[in-house]
């Protein structure tokens, strides 16, 4: 499944170019995912009662235009692989043109008390329910 988030770009998110600043990616990334992970009833607050935290191991990042300043984007955010130790993110941000302006794709790893762990079959089975095929 895919999820798909829109936000409104403020001037404080800019570099003084009018360009979405380099260091706000990140941040709207993980509300795209926080947001999806909600949808799908894992919220972080349902994680940590179930005791499985979510670690990001890995980014590979990909700007391919500049977002401006005041653009309504949309981050659509997908996983393409997952088993019981990690799962592959990607996600893409939108301007409103519909043009793609950046890719990013990302490995988390499961934990549990700050350690690696396995999650459940029945946890595994929740997140292979919304599994999207790999893009492209």
């Amino acid at each position: 499944m895919v999820f798909e988030f829109r936000k409104r770009i403020y001037g404080f998110e800019c570099d003084v170019y009018g360009h979405l600043n380099n260091a706000n990616y990140l941040q709207l990334l993980e509300s795209a995912r926080s947001e999806a992970m909600i949808e799908m009833g894992m919220s972080m607050s349902r994680m940590h009662e179930l005791d499985i935290q979510v670690f990001i191991r890995g980014f590979e990042l990909d700007y391919r235009q500049s977002i401006e300043h005041e653009d309504l984007i949309t981050i659509k955010s997908w996983f393409d692989e997952m088993n019981r130790v990690k799962g592959h993110w990607v996600q893409r941000i939108y301007n409103s043109r519909g043009e793609l302006c950046f890719e990013a794709k990302m490995v988390a790893v499961f934990a549990s008390g700050g350690k690696a762990t396995r999650v459940s079959e029945e946890l595994l089975e929740i997140f292979l329910g919304y599994l999207e095929p790999p893009a492209d």
